[in-house]
């Protein structure tokens, strides 16, 4: 067994990203990533137990780079896990877990990983022997590799040539979004990918970076989620507008039993998530059931009233497929099965918590060329080679602004749709614009009316990405 240690203080540079763990989590959109915290609310804790938050978080982080992202070393080390830790770190390049120590009196914070559904941060205070107890795919289910197939399930005939004159525009544009925070565009761009009528017209990466390279997506994996409910609506299991979609709601006068699936999609559950009663840094730091702690919450708003940007709520939303679907030994491939591998998405990741809960809310990693695989489903409106997936009118609904918006949004800002950020008739752009958004910026804009894809993920620091102008600009050198 070949394990590697090291000391904190040596990999400083891993801890650039001094956001909490909690507030990576949440999208951008049209908001800078260093107002994250702000948006969900920082929750008071102890030295003690934010060291320990602290060393799980880059547990977790650092597992399924080094085993699944494809990243080199020394862009793991520079994208770190977002928070300072000061224990020792080991990893097992052998058992596939990643320890780190944070007080002598306490076992070390552990991650695992398992194929297929990358790694789980184990609870403050559980040993490696749990391990063992951990989700895994079933051994009947073998990951495809899709690329030899054509574009978009694989990888062959994925591009078509743009003419000379666009060809060099769109290059022009990219040209300025890789110059990162001295570009009109800011950021600090890795990847794009640009899709007309199915087709790859236009790529880009920075060094280091490459088509099946994967990086964590943080809040674009809400629209995941969203996408799990519409499948879960298409096989009938679900209605969104239903109350109580959750059991544990259920109970005669139980206020939350007003909440519906269609309340959380919108960020507007009224479930009280501001603050100390924020459990996002319970999840992400220190492992806790991600389901278990959100659904326990109380309510200090009316549902549909008001809008606060959740990871629990979209959370919960999965947990309703969940609950709908009654088929533990199933559901651990659900995702995968029904929307991921369907789409040729084979190096997408959502990853879990210890008792099977899919953390949506943030905890994906996914490559540029797999979202957008992804923004070509919703531009299909759910129909794949064929099958519909999602339910007609789908994209519809996702895109469509919901009855409460972000205050950001009476100030020019993208508004909300259904885990989707809506950025129709920003900076010129069509109608209907619509993505994923993701902190650090992370995004995959469809714009129907063009038949158009532009993905772009990044690791923005400072001031972040202008997703608007960027797209428009695209749009405008292709000549659309």
């Amino acid at each position: 067994m070949r394990t590697i240690t090291s000391s904190m203080a040596a990999l400083a540079a891993a801890a650039c990203l001094a956001l909490p763990a909690f507030a990576q989590q949440t999208p951008t959109g049209p908001r800078p990533a260093t107002t994250a915290a702000a948006d969900e609310g920082a929750s008071t804790t102890t030295p003690r137990h934010s060291a320990a938050q602290a060393a799980g978080y880059r547990a977790l982080h650092l597992c399924t780079a080094t085993f699944s992202s494809g990243l080199p070393q020394d862009i793991i080390n520079r994208t770190g896990s977002g928070q300072t830790a000061t224990g020792e770190t080991k990893i097992d390049s052998v058992a596939k877990t990643v320890t780190v120590k944070f007080a002598d009196d306490m076992e070390p914070r552990i991650a695992a990983w398992r194929p297929g559904l990358g790694c789980t941060q184990l609870p403050i205070g559980a040993k490696m022997e749990m391990v063992k107890h951990l989700p895994r795919l079933p051994d009947s289910i073998s990951i495809p590799n899709f690329d030899a197939q054509a574009w978009p399930m694989g990888d062959a005939n994925a591009t078509a040539k743009l003419p000379a004159a666009q060809e060099k525009a769109v290059s022009t544009v990219f040209d300025e979004a890789f110059r990162d925070q001295d570009g009109p565009y800011k950021g600090n761009t890795w990847g794009v990918v640009v899709i007309k009528d199915g087709k790859i017209v236009a790529e880009r990466y920075a060094p280091g970076w490459g088509v099946h390279t994967s990086s964590r997506t943080n809040s674009m994996c809400k629209s995941l989620s969203v996408s799990l409910v519409g499948i879960g609506v298409q096989k009938g299991l679900l209605d969104i507008h239903a109350k109580a979609p959750l059991t544990a709601w259920r109970k005669p006068g139980d206020p939350r039993g007003e909440i519906t699936l269609n309340h959380m999609l919108h960020m507007a559950s009224g479930l009280y998530t501001e603050s100390g009663r924020n459990p996002q840094g319970e999840i992400y730091g220190s492992g806790a059931p991600a389901s278990e702690v959100s659904m326990s919450n109380i309510i200090d708003a009316r549902p549909g009233e008001r809008y606060i940007y959740s990871g629990s709520d979209t959370i919960l939303a999965t947990r309703a497929v969940r609950e709908a679907f009654n088929n533990d030994a199933e559901w651990i491939s659900f995702p995968h099965r029904e929307l991921l591998w369907k789409l040729g998405m084979t190096r997408t990741l959502i990853e879990t918590d210890w008792v099977g809960d899919f953390i949506t809310s943030g905890q994906c990693w996914s490559t540029a060329r797999d979202f957008g695989r992804f923004g070509m489903l919703y531009l299909n409106d759910g129909v794949w080679n064929g099958e519909r997936i999602l339910p007609t009118g789908w994209s519809d609904y996702v895109s469509t602004l919901a009855p409460a918006q972000p205050a950001s949004r009476a100030r020019g800002g993208a508004g909300y749709g259904a885990q989707f950020w809506v950025y129709g008739e920003m900076e010129g752009l069509p109608d209907v614009a619509y993505s994923p958004g993701g902190a650090l910026g992370q995004y995959a804009l469809i714009i129907p009316s063009k038949n158009v894809v532009i993905v772009r993920r990044g690791l923005d620091r400072g001031e972040g990405f202008k997703l608007a102008k960027f797209s428009a600009d695209v749009l405008k050198a292709m000549g659309l």
